[in-house]
């Protein structure tokens, strides 16, 4: 007979999976039931929260000091269904903070914008995360001189928004500026994989897989343009698409970036089996002088088009 696991029904802390006697949430040697009390421990100065393997229903919000969020185990920490404020399982507003081995799954709220973490204020570093099947994986609001940084991290079944507004795998608004590399974006259920306007970018060396997409967008959109550098990257085109012209854009909202320089170099596209669209690879919406070299294309993509 097959064995179900037991569920611990009713803990205080929101805890799905986890051990009862130890308490899940450490920040040094005191415990704390609840990710929010471990994060107010901390309050205005700087700390560790190392967190136990389990699925959480709950969420937290920083509103000051230095944070790092470290899974014990990468992979099997998982925070799944609940938002706070109404945005995301972390609301980062302090003076930064550090997300690593986490997973991120299920959020969504009324507005179509929950997120695994929403960055409203200060540096930002992600690292082998997870955001799966959710409205938005990594969401901001404004901060010129923050920075965001994502690594080795995954962005599965993302975007889907019944508002219609759109949700995306990545969404940067003015921030100083957003580096991505060795991540994986596939399974995009709508809006864009990666969405910027940080006034400079670097996307490196990941993946993006399209082919089980569902009314998916862009690639990468650089919405208002950007200078940085695109590289090393492999694209699948998918068949399912809700704009099937363009997989890279620049400035297609508005040239309020320079982009002149921006780098486009030694990157793979290709189209998925049954794909029988003829996308543009870069389109260029900003009246800037790109540099785009060494991209390996497959049949059906055009290397780049001047937009107006």
């Amino acid at each position: 007979m097959r064995l179900l696991p037991l569920l611990l029904i009713g803990l205080s802390s929101g805890v799905a999976l986890a051990q009862a006697s130890v308490q899940p949430f450490m920040v040094g040697s005191r415990g704390f039931a609840t990710l929010q009390e471990a994060v107010n421990a901390i309050g205005d100065g700087e700390g560790t929260i190392r967190i136990a393997p389990g699925t959480y229903r709950e969420c937290a919000v920083q509103g000051a000091g230095r944070i790092a969020y470290v899974a014990t185990e990468p992979g099997k920490v998982i925070f799944t269904r609940i938002a706070c404020e109404g945005k995301a399982a972390l609301v980062l507003r302090g003076r930064g903070a550090q997300v690593q081995g986490i997973v991120f799954s299920h959020i969504e709220v009324g507005d179509g914008n929950g997120a695994g973490i929403r960055i409203e204020k200060g540096p930002l570093s992600v690292s082998n995360a997870m955001f799966l099947d959710s409205q938005s994986g990594i969401l901001s609001a404004e901060d010129p001189n923050g920075t965001v940084t994502v690594d080795h991290s995954t962005f599965s079944g993302l975007g889907h928004d019944p508002t219609g507004n759109g949700a995306h795998g990545i969404y940067m608004g003015r921030y100083k500026s957003l580096r991505v590399t060795a991540c994986r974006f596939e399974r995009g259920q709508g809006g864009h994989y990666v969405k910027t306007r940080a006034p400079y970018v670097e996307i490196l060396d990941s993946s993006f897989d399209d082919s089980h997409g569902h009314m998916s967008n862009y690639m990468i959109d650089l919405s208002n343009g950007a200078k940085g550098r695109i590289a090393g990257n492999e694209f699948v085109f998918g068949r399912d698409k809700d704009n099937h012209s363009t997989l890279i854009t620049v400035a297609p909202e508005g040239a309020k970036n320079d982009s002149s320089g921006l780098v486009v170099e030694n990157n793979r596209a290709r189209l998925a089996p049954g794909v029988d669209f003829k996308p543009v690879f870069v389109g260029n919406w900003s009246g800037e002088p790109l540099v785009i070299r060494g991209n390996i294309l497959g049949a059906g993509i055009t290397p780049t088009a001047r937009r107006f």
